[in-house]
């Protein structure tokens, strides 16, 4: 391998590790967490190692399309955030809820509201080009940046969760008691739906994204905090310091293969170099 080929990513489907436990603040609550998710390295790299998820467009990271909105809350927040933005800090600035999204479908069918796009194909509206004076990226997170508050305050919600998948399902046990349970687990490719498998590029996959420093229960301690409320998630790092501790053994491939050491390349020189 060359050192200017990214390293494969790795298969979608491999061992993992899981853990279920009831909310500490609610028992009608069960947390189920992808342990080897949860215990990988896996970190954002936009700007730095991001190939985009469309070729061609890395500065687009994974904002080459709308964003989606889940419900009013949702929506509201992203208008309170965009509110603040001004055309110095934002590149494509629009006044107006209504001219900065717009109405699509996500399954071909039951109309959706989204972030717009700045033509046909993308990318985002809030995202500002690299050359931009007040700094590329994404608008509502640069400003939430300056206001000192998490990005998760002023960002939709699938682009704060992610690469975080939460579902969240009523179930029944065999007693007949009702839970609802909510599995964390990692957004992979399948997330997106069928056109998961078209995009050029995903990070969770690739060993070029898992090389944090920490793992990542921790560097994403906010938004699963968010995600679950915050004595489940006080449980869930209690559990994955003890599983790290004791040894984790589905280790994710791709943090697993970030962690490798490198071999070297090419052929050994014939004699030893002169010096």
């Amino acid at each position: 391998m060359s050192s200017t080929q990214p390293p494969a990513e790795v298969a979608l489907d491999f061992p993992r590790e899981w853990i279920e436990f009831l909310d500490p603040a609610d028992e009608q609550h069960l947390v189920r967490a992808d342990l080897t998710w949860l215990l990988s390295r896996w970190t954002c790299v936009y700007g730095s190692a991001c190939r985009g998820i469309i070729g061609g467009r890395a500065d687009d990271g994974c904002c080459s399309h709308g964003a989606f909105f889940t419900d009013a809350d949702d929506e509201n927040r992203v208008k309170a955030a965009a509110a603040k933005l001004t055309p110095e800090t934002w590149q494509h600035y629009r006044r107006g809820f209504k001219n900065y999204t717009e109405v699509d479908t996500v399954d071909g069918t039951k109309p959706a509201r989204r972030t717009a796009t700045r033509s046909g194909d993308g990318p985002c509206v809030f995202l500002n080009d690299g050359t931009f004076p007040a700094g590329g990226g994404c608008a509502l997170h640069a400003q939430a940046l300056r206001d000192g508050v998490h990005p998760l305050k002023y960002k939709p919600d699938v682009c704060w969760q992610l690469p975080v998948r939460r579902e969240q399902d009523w179930i029944t046990r065999p007693d007949g008691t009702k839970l609802l349970q909510s599995t964390l687990t990692e957004f992979d490719r399948r997330g997106w739906g069928a056109g998961g498998h078209d995009l050029a590029w995903w990070c969770t996959s690739s060993p070029d994204a898992h090389v944090g420093t920490e793992p990542m229960y921790l560097t994403y301690a906010p938004e699963l905090t968010a995600l679950i409320g915050e004595a489940a998630y006080r449980k869930l790092a209690e559990l994955c310091a003890a599983r790290l501790k004791s040894g984790l053994i589905a280790i994710h491939p791709a943090t697993a293969s970030a962690q490798a050491p490198k071999r070297r390349g090419g052929r050994e020189p014939a004699s030893p170099r002169q010096v």
